[in-house]
């Protein structure tokens, strides 16, 4: 699709006193996203080393651990929130050849900083996906930032139903019960998070993807 690869950079960043390690797929890229240009353009793709301790409580359950390698693509101010459900959907079903039956997603409900996100919601019903299969969860799960402070947004996430019981008729994707289990997560980075906790707009619309490696490999061996 007209992505450049990215080579995979030291666990330890090499300019950014905030974090110890890199966290995520998009942390090295953190001055593209505020507008920098990239050498390799505005798409890219890549496989990023990873050592995450935010959900160090987290680890040992059935998608959690503390290392791993994460899937990633990014549009530096290139394509949006239409385009890049349409390409999530279509790697997972045409590429990985999962079941659309199983797959559940969420958007951001929204809050008094950012509004409900109706125009994911409208790029998950382009693709087919039943409407009753996307929900609507708060900044808990449907927002992501790569620290205190830089680039952030709201996200979609994607699930897949293991078939496992429910913990009860309510169960839905966010619950940690096992039986939905997030696969991948669009992310619509459109926010600087200043010291002082205000959003700033950035001056482009990025989006960054994560899938972690382990999780998908799991997934589709039938966890």
């Amino acid at each position: 699709k007209g992505h450049k690869l990215l080579p995979n950079v030291s666990l330890v960043p090499e300019n950014d006193p905030t974090a110890l390690f890199i966290n995520s797929g998009m942390h090295p890229l953190v001055p593209f996203l505020l507008g920098q240009k990239h050498p390799l353009g505005k798409k890219l793709v890549g496989v990023q080393r990873c050592l995450r301790t935010q959900d160090i409580d987290e680890v040992g359950n059935e998608g959690h651990l503390t290392f791993f390698e994460m899937l990633g693509n990014w549009s530096l101010g290139d394509y949006w929130k239409e385009q890049s459900v349409a390409l999530s959907w279509e790697f997972l079903i045409k590429e990985l050849k999962l079941d659309s039956a199983k797959i559940f997603v969420t958007c951001f409900e929204g809050d008094e900083n950012s509004p409900k996100d109706l125009e994911a919601f409208k790029a998950w019903e382009k693709t087919g996906i039943d409407k009753s299969h996307i929900f609507f969860l708060g900044k808990k799960h449907n927002w992501w930032s790569v620290g205190a402070t830089g680039p952030c947004g709201s996200d979609s996430e994607i699930f897949f139903d293991t078939g496992i019981n429910s913990c009860s008729k309510n169960c839905k994707p966010g619950c940690s019960c096992g039986k939905y289990v997030e696969i991948w997560n669009n992310v619509f980075i459109e926010f600087n998070r200043l010291k002082d906790g205000n959003l700033e707009k950035l001056k482009q619309q990025n989006i960054d993807t994560g899938m972690g490696v382990a999780r998908t490999a799991a997934l589709l061996q039938g966890f």
